[in-house]
């Protein structure tokens, strides 16, 4: 198994799967498994044979546990904006298949993992699944003005206030109350749940979906307003270092607010 992990895919019968495995990390995310990522959703654009797409993480504990933080030391104001930049690139390319797409969430779906559940048209979880962005409390980051739109479309902007500012954790019920998830089923039962909607999926017209997809994903990108420089202030603050040092040394961070 790669320390870096790998992004694998698989394509029986019509539908695609897609698994993050890097489990001993709970499937957080490295640079080398995006850019595996992006290559992927380029192959299933091009492929008309794959009427959908299930992404799932290795392990059972969790979906992907957000981004790898060790990756993150050293960062300046203008990486931390190419690296937003980057992830709005990654979560584009995925949001953009033709195909419907379906997030299997098995247990924590954080940061990252919580961007590519999003950019997913349906999301099945296991009971004991957590939804969050908790970088208030961790590195003292932030999100780009696009992945924030995506987040308040599929989960309205109080409960993304909740993620982002009190840093907490939204649990399987609410999440299907509220409609983000579409079902919650044992964790026995959810990859054949996710089998049972890929089949309905793959029976419906196809450029009907692209084109509802498409659209959608117009309304929610559209006229977006600017945010280089709220990526700038935070990736360059001294509090964004304290975050990060205080992560991999596993005490708890200092903020200092500036």
């Amino acid at each position: 198994m790669s320390e870096t992990g790998n992004v694998h895919l698989r394509i029986e019968a019509g539908v695609a799967w897609v698994l993050f495995e890097r489990p001993q990390a709970r499937n957080a995310m490295t640079w080398a498994m995006y850019e595996q990522l992006m290559a992927i959703c380029r192959q299933l654009q091009a492929d008309a044979s794959v009427r959908a797409v299930i992404f799932r993480g290795a392990g059972g504990e969790a979906f992907v546990a957000g981004t790898d933080i060790e990756q993150f030391r050293g960062f300046d104001g203008d990486q931390g904006v190419a690296y937003e930049r980057q992830i709005d690139a990654c979560m584009e390319l995925l949001g953009a298949l033709p195909m419907p797409a379906v997030a299997l969430v098995e247990g924590w779906c954080v940061g990252g993992g919580l961007a590519i559940a999003t950019a997913c048209d349906f999301r099945l979880a296991t009971p004991a699944s957590k939804f969050g962005v908790p970088i208030a409390k961790t590195l003292g980051n932030c999100l780009s003005v696009s992945n924030l739109a995506r987040l308040k479309a599929a989960w309205g902007q109080q409960r993304v206030k909740r993620m982002l500012l009190l840093a907490e954790f939204i649990g399987a019920e609410e999440a299907l109350a509220c409609g983000y998830l579409h079902e919650v089923c044992a964790a026995e039962q959810i990859e054949a749940s996710a089998q049972r909607i890929a089949a309905r999926l793959a029976v419906l017209a196809p450029v009907t979906q692209a084109v509802s997809k498409e659209g959608l994903r117009r309304l929610q990108v559209h006229a977006l307003p600017p945010d280089e420089d709220l990526i700038h202030r935070t990736y360059g603050s001294a509090d964004f270092r304290e975050g990060v040092e205080a992560f991999v040394a596993k005490r708890a961070p200092v903020w200092k607010g500036h």
